[in-house]
Order: C-alpha cells, then structure tokens, then sequence
C-alpha cells in the first residue's frame, strides 16, 4: 500500500499576527509553538519509513519537514502546485480582512485582487496530487497548506463543497492518505472547481 502523510506547516508568526501571507517571498518563519509541535510530529512518525518529504516554495512547509525529520536522511523535493492560495492584493492584510472580501465576492471563480481565484487554486492542488501519484516512492510526507489539506479531505469523503464539512485544518497533525484515496481526492476537487 502507498501511504501519502499530509498535514499542514507548523504554526507559523503570521497565524499568530492573524494576517494572511500567500507569497513564498515574504518571511513568515515558524514560531517556537510551531517548531515544537512540528518536532512532536516527527516523533510520532519516528517509526515510519518515508521515502520522500515533498513541501512548497514556503519555507515554513521547509522548516516544518526538516524538524519533523530531524536526523532522517530523506530527501525533499519542492512542488509549488500544493502552494498556498495567491492572494494578490491581500497580503499581509488580516485573516478578517480576507474573510470579508471572501463574503463580499461569493463566486470561487472571481480572482483575489492581482491573485487567484480558488477555483484556480483547487485545480492547481488536483494536479499537484497527481503529480504526487505518479511518484514512485511508497510513503510520501507532503508538508503544505490548510487549504489543500481541506480541500482533499473533503472531496476524498465524496463532500459536495471544498470547504467542508472539515473546515479547520490543525497546524502540525497528521492526515493519512492511500493511493486510492487521494486519486479520489484529485479527481473530486478537479469535478467540483469546473
């Protein structure tokens, strides 16, 4: 059986300002909180063979699968299609600054500001999980984001909408995929973004 671990970076300075940061060139290292759960979570998986710990251009998904490894000769591969979601205009504004935008443009389909649209984002998570599928490692740790951890939860459950019923996505916890089941991932987020 293939085994893909996915869980979101390690809690990071801009969750703890509440601001939103979508640019992998903008600083938002991990915090001490972060650092320590993302070495909690590498105990827990101390005893699991990974072959590969594939993360975003942000280095906080970077940080988070050294620690989670630390010591472990596995090697990394960055895969920018499981970025976090561009929100153009909108960086470094609030987390309420973004869920008001979100309410006043209720179509997924409609572009941040200068960013892209979730749609466009979902389509980007579909192929990036493909793109996992066709790896030929057997256990895959795949360090990212909330929103591609949600959205393949919700859509591997047969979920109508992206965003739920999951919704809050824990920084640093382990979510376990087969092969199948983030196959039935990919292609339901594809189904649901159009």
């Amino acid at each position: 059986m293939r085994l893909f671990v996915l869980t979101r970076h390690g809690r990071s300075t801009f969750n703890d300002e509440g601001r939103i940061n979508g640019d992998p060139s903008v600083p938002a290292p991990l915090t001490a909180e972060g650092r320590a759960a993302a070495g909690q979570l590498g105990r827990q998986l101390a005893e699991l063979p990974i072959d590969l710990c594939v993360h975003t251009r942000f280095p906080r998904t970077r940080e988070t699968g050294d620690r989670i490894l630390d010591g472990r000769d596995v090697p990394r591969l960055e895969l920018p299609l499981l970025d976090d979601i561009d929100v153009g205009d909108l960086e470094g504004e609030t987390v309420d600054t973004y869920h008001a935008w979100k309410r006043a443009h209720p179509s997924r389909d409609e572009p941040f500001p200068g960013g892209e649209s979730l749609d466009d984002a979902a389509r980007r998570y579909a192929r990036g999980f493909q793109a996992l599928l066709e790896r030929p490692e057997r256990t895959i740790l795949v360090v990212c984001h909330e929103i591609p951890v949600r959205y393949a939860l919700n859509a591997a459950a047969g979920s109508d909408e992206l965003d739920g019923p999951e919704h809050s996505i824990p920084n640093a916890t382990p979510y376990l995929f087969d092969g199948e089941s983030l196959a039935r991932a990919a292609a339901r987020i594809e189904t649901l973004a159009g």
